[in-house]
């Protein structure tokens, strides 16, 4: 059985791009298109090893979903990186106080995030 990740990101094209580089490396993808639909699908699918989760989203932006999987015993032993465009030093700081374990500055290189895929979600 393969190492299922979750990923969040309201860009179809974004997902597109990390599931084909991680589906390459061996792993099962699930898709959120937002903050709530990925508390949803993280609730849901419990075998999701690692999320990674965009910031700039509708409804709940991927802070705030750090944030609230964070409060959720249920949840927060699953690792979250952060994949955005966003390089605030204050954002960065922010995600990891809440418990993010790391961020990836969009675009990405697909093998540096396979790598980081196979770190965390071991």
């Amino acid at each position: 059985m393969s190492i299922k990740i979750l990923i969040v990101d309201d860009s179809a094209t974004v997902r597109q791009q990390v599931r084909l580089a991680l589906q390459q490396a061996g792993f099962d993808i699930v898709e959120a298109v937002d903050g709530v639909d990925g508390i949803e699908k993280l609730s849901s699918h419990r075998d999701v090893r690692l999320v990674i989760a965009d910031v700039n989203m509708p409804r709940m932006n991927g802070l705030e979903m750090v944030e609230s999987i964070a409060k959720n015993p249920a949840l927060n032993s699953v690792p979250i990186v952060m994949l955005t465009t966003e390089g605030n030093p204050d954002l960065v700081r922010r995600a990891k106080d809440a418990g993010a374990k790391g961020w990836i500055v969009k675009p990405f290189k697909a093998h540096l995030l396979v790598a980081a895929a196979q770190k965390l979600a071991a």
